[in-house]
């Protein structure tokens, strides 16, 4: 029976709408508020605005809550004419499966805004009077998720530390992936903190999205460190680990090292994903370093990724920064030879690298040999022309040449 502490035990009311024993003679729709007394008191369909200023998942202020629902008088009541037709086609839209005191709470949620800081209340006067298992937390979890409700983190952060929820380490792993997806990195470590408090050891999951979250953070030192627990606990690396803390070196501007960590994954039989090594090898283009750009071109074929133009790009532009045109040149044909188009960001490239030396008859040679390939140049590649003209004075001059290369009136 629901908590109504203002009733004697032989009054009978439609409270009883969701108790264990549902019944299915009670035909209105309702709600259940808590009647607070003193400040606390309400005439709102939800609950009143409570904020505790202590984050849930530290474990404090929830006694605090837990008091109040036991002091506050819990009843149902009526749909008021407050409620808006957005709110009563959510209350409408929800699943048939879903249980009565699953979708109890749900409409309390979707009355809710947002901001309000009633929720731990409401959920702790929800665990007392309908008593939900791990099923129905779920069950409310995935509606929320499904729906974007705003509050589902919130939900998740009260649901962790709740007995009736059973909370295992993959549910605070989510949680703190949730926190760690929207920068909120002291939250992150709370949940953390109170997982292992709870008794759970981090597993090579719950680690890999740390080392994640602090690389993604510029927090370098918080991500390393994490790594060398996970080598300490003798736990299983895997891709994704090794791949997290690849990328945590490329953030601290150590490719080198992050190379390192490939040729681990190399003697290992295994190989991160493509965009960690996209991002070794931008790394190594962007400093000019053409040897370490080079291998982890190597690398990038031997893992059985085919290169598009876009990794070719990149070499392109290892080498250019480093004043090597003539290497530069030889991926470009190498990249026409295995079939792969060069982009105009690739055309570009040798331009301005050309223009550095101011070699003009290399550049109208490769000019010459992409028409010939049916390969017109883009906006970009203009406009790498255009200003080297304008400085050699020729304008005019190269805007004729290029009419007669591509037979067209082409604008320079």
């Amino acid at each position: 029976m629901l908590f109504h502490s203002s009733l004697s035990p032989t009054e009978t009311q439609p409270a009883t709408i969701l108790t264990g024993a549902i019944n299915h003679q009670t035909t209105p729709m309702r709600l259940f508020k808590v009647s607070l007394p003193g400040h606390y008191r309400t005439s709102f369909t939800c609950l009143s605005t409570i904020r505790s200023t202590v984050p849930v998942l530290q474990g404090e202020g929830r006694d605090d809550e837990e008091k109040q629902v036991e002091a506050s008088k819990v009843k149902w009541v009526e749909i008021g004419p407050d409620i808006t037709d957005e709110q009563k086609q959510a209350m409408a839209e929800l699943p048939s499966k879903m249980t009565k005191r699953c979708k109890a709470l749900m409409k309390q949620i979707i009355c809710c805004s947002s901001q309000e800081g009633n929720l731990p209340l409401l959920l702790a006067a929800w665990v007392k009077v309908m008593r939900p298992k791990r099923a129905d937390w779920l069950s409310v979890i995935k509606e929320m998720k499904s729906s974007e409700n705003p509050l589902l983190i919130k939900v998740l952060e009260y649901a962790l530390l709740e007995d009736s929820f059973e909370a295992n380490i993959r549910d605070y792993t989510k949680m703190i992936n949730a926190f760690a997806k929207q920068n909120r990195l002291q939250d992150a470590e709370s949940a953390f903190l109170a997982m292992k408090r709870k008794g759970f050891t981090p597993d090579i999951v719950t680690s890999t999205v740390l080392i994640h979250m602090y690389s993604k953070a510029g927090n370098f030192d918080r991500a390393r460190e994490v790594f060398e627990e996970i080598r300490l606990l003798a736990l299983p690396l895997d891709k994704r680990a090794y791949g997290s803390m690849i990328m945590a070196y490329i953030r601290a501007g150590m490719p080198g090292e992050g190379e390192m960590l490939l040729r681990e994954m190399d003697a290992l039989e295994t190989h991160p994903s493509k965009e960690v090594y996209k991002a070794l090898l931008r790394a190594y283009s962007t400093l000019g370093k053409s040897d370490g750009a080079q291998r982890v071109f190597d690398a990038i074929q031997l893992a059985g990724i085919v290169p598009d133009a876009k990794i070719c790009a990149l070499l392109i532009n290892a080498y250019c920064v480093a004043g090597q045109s003539d290497d530069a040149r030889s991926v470009l044909e190498n990249m026409r030879s295995a079939g792969i188009k060069p982009n105009d960001k690739c055309v570009a490239l040798m331009l301005a690298s050309f223009q550095k030396e101011n070699t003009l008859e290399k550049a109208v040679v490769l000019l010459m040999d992409l028409e010939r390939d049916g390969i017109v140049i883009g906006k970009e590649a203009s406009d790498v022309l255009r200003e080297w003209c304008h400085k050699l004075g020729i304008s005019d001059e190269l805007e004729h040449a290029l009419q007669v290369i591509y037979n067209s009136p082409m604008k320079i």
